[in-house]
């Protein structure tokens, strides 16, 4: 399994039925984009998952029912691997060869494109931000380690995207809780209680809609605060 996998914590949602979706030809192979349409878009919100599920991972899920009503058109990216049927995602920078390789498509509407992911797919964004000239990066549940390896770091990343990168990241991730993560040139939203995949306990003070909603909430003023 690769080291970046999160198979275990991100639960599957089912998507929006209207979305479109279209094949785009990689280096990596074919990828598949679902586009969640704003009626009047100013940003685009380019977002793929992690290396344990697909975009219909919740939080992925929630942001494509939620930003388009807030002018954000949100494309949710599947990466080759996934496109393939392959259950192991493989090494990053086949990941970074499959989103460069998509970002023609994403920045074909015109706009500011928000280079964004879960996971690994946050990992993709934050590497290949200031290449591909995003506007800037959405990172939901940064992998800032592997779980119990906090020596193991991968905070050059994230502190190297470049441009203005919010991370969402849950209070219990095993992966990097908020409390762990370095200062630098990034907003950091924490999500309380939630594990890597957003999932709150039965016992926590707040519901999983409730998770859900601080997240798409956060997400909405950030995008709200970068105009486009």
């Amino acid at each position: 399994m690769s080291p970046e996998s999160d198979a275990t914590s991100e639960p599957d949602v089912t998507s929006e039925p209207d979305a479109t979706t279209e094949t785009v030809a990689t280096g990596a192979g074919d990828a598949r984009v679902t586009w969640h349409h704003a009626d009047a878009p100013r940003l685009v919100l380019a977002a793929s998952h992690g290396a344990g599920g697909g975009i219909e991972a919740r939080d992925l899920a929630a942001l494509a029912a939620v930003l388009p009503a807030h002018g954000v058109t949100v494309a949710l990216v599947e990466q080759p691997w996934r496109v393939a049927g392959k259950k192991v995602a493989p090494a990053p920078k086949t990941l970074d060869t499959g989103w460069r390789g998509v970002w023609p498509a994403l920045t074909k509407p015109g706009l500011p494109v928000i280079s964004g992911g879960r996971s690994a797919g946050a990992r993709v964004a934050c590497r290949t931000a200031t290449e591909l000239g995003a506007h800037a990066v959405l990172a939901l549940s940064f992998p800032l380690h592997p779980p119990g390896k906090p020596e193991k770091s991968r905070a050059e990343e994230l502190l190297g995207a470049g441009v203005p990168t919010l991370v969402v990241q849950g209070g219990n991730d095993p992966f990097g809780k908020p409390a762990e993560f370095p200062a630098g040139d990034h907003d950091l939203v924490e999500v309380p209680h939630a594990d890597h995949g957003f999932a709150v306990p039965r016992r926590a003070d707040l519901t999983q809609e409730d998770a859900l909603r601080v997240i798409t909430d956060a997400v909405v003023r950030w995008t709200a605060a970068l105009g486009g």
